[in-house]
């Protein structure tokens, strides 16, 4: 027992179970008796409490710190420490998902420029209908801004329509510097070939069976399966798609990122453009940062290297 509270438990259970007295109750619990008497004078803070306790519900998955920065943006005041301390008291605490092995050894940056469309990131990540019948979602992420730029699902996407989303994606928001992928079938097909011979496109298919050299999309996948694929059940694909692109808008506008520290992807892309456009002096953290997931060791980066200028 180290905390007042706890302390103050196990003095009111001797008294009342056993008729101690005080005194005695605290020598045999190590508590001070004003200690044990101390009534906290901290206002109850109803509606401070209730605000959190709605965030919470509405966005099961975020954690203290998101929530706080959603209040902040409400105007609340309070600090995150008081904030972590009402999130205790209220049991919001996010029940914690099973860990993945992470990767060891040594490892090389793949640097990208910190602008958007310097990079995009693309995957597949699966799920199911209420009926049972599987689809699949492809997602395609900047892997500098983080945002997401499509997420697109059904219940079968063929290498010629990943070419055709991306054609559609490339001419609402400009042509990437390269694009990152596995070696699934879709992606490697004869339509992905032409379509990037087509665009003049750089395209760069990571290590076989190594993911983490996919990671902002790997990453994004798992924000997607925690926050939306667990928690909601899709009723058909018109149902599922409403849902996922009304995520996808919440996801770029609303939701904070604590890679970008706690900005929205938006937000993080508005303030590149605006440093782009104004043509401010280059520095060293915003000329060029790695971006990329770092590949292991026998791996070439070579073709995942933006030229410089």
């Amino acid at each position: 027992m180290v905390g007042p509270a706890v302390k103050r438990e196990a003095v009111a259970h001797l008294r009342a179970r056993l008729g101690l007295s005080e005194r005695r109750a605290c020598q045999i619990v190590g508590a001070d008796r004003k200690m044990i008497r101390y009534r906290s004078a901290r206002p109850p803070e109803t509606r401070l409490r209730q605000r959190l306790r709605d965030l919470a519900n509405e966005r099961r998955r975020f954690g203290y710190r998101r929530l706080f920065v959603l209040l902040r943006r409400e105007g609340e005041p309070s600090g995150i420490n008081r904030i972590y301390r009402l999130y205790r008291e209220e049991g919001l605490t996010v029940r914690k998902r099973r860990a993945r092995r992470k990767a060891v050894g040594t490892r090389a940056p793949i640097l990208v420029e910190a602008r958007p469309n310097a990079r995009w990131s693309l995957d597949f990540v699966h799920d199911q209908l209420a009926s049972g019948r599987r689809f699949r979602i492809l997602n395609v992420v900047d892997d500098v801004t983080r945002e997401c730029l499509a997420a697109i699902p059904d219940t079968s996407i063929s290498g010629r329509r990943v070419a055709r989303e991306l054609a559609a994606l490339i001419e609402r928001r400009g042509k990437p510097g390269m694009i990152v992928s596995d070696n699934g079938t879709e992606l490697t097909s004869n339509a992905i070939l032409t379509f990037v011979t087509a665009q003049g496109i750089e395209w760069h298919y990571i290590a076989p069976g190594k993911p983490m050299q996919n990671g902002f999309v790997e990453s994004f996948n798992g924000r997607m399966r925690d926050e939306l694929l667990n928690e909601t059940m899709f009723r058909n694909m018109p149902h599922a798609r409403a849902v996922i692109r009304a995520w996808a808008a919440d996801y770029n506008e609303e939701r904070p990122h604590s890679a970008l520290g706690y900005q929205t992807p938006k937000a993080f892309a508005e303030r590149l453009i605006t440093a782009t456009d104004t043509r401010a002096a280059p520095s060293e953290s915003s000329a060029r940062m790695p971006v990329a997931p770092p590949a292991p060791i026998g791996v070439s980066t070579r073709r995942a290297l933006v030229p410089d200028g």
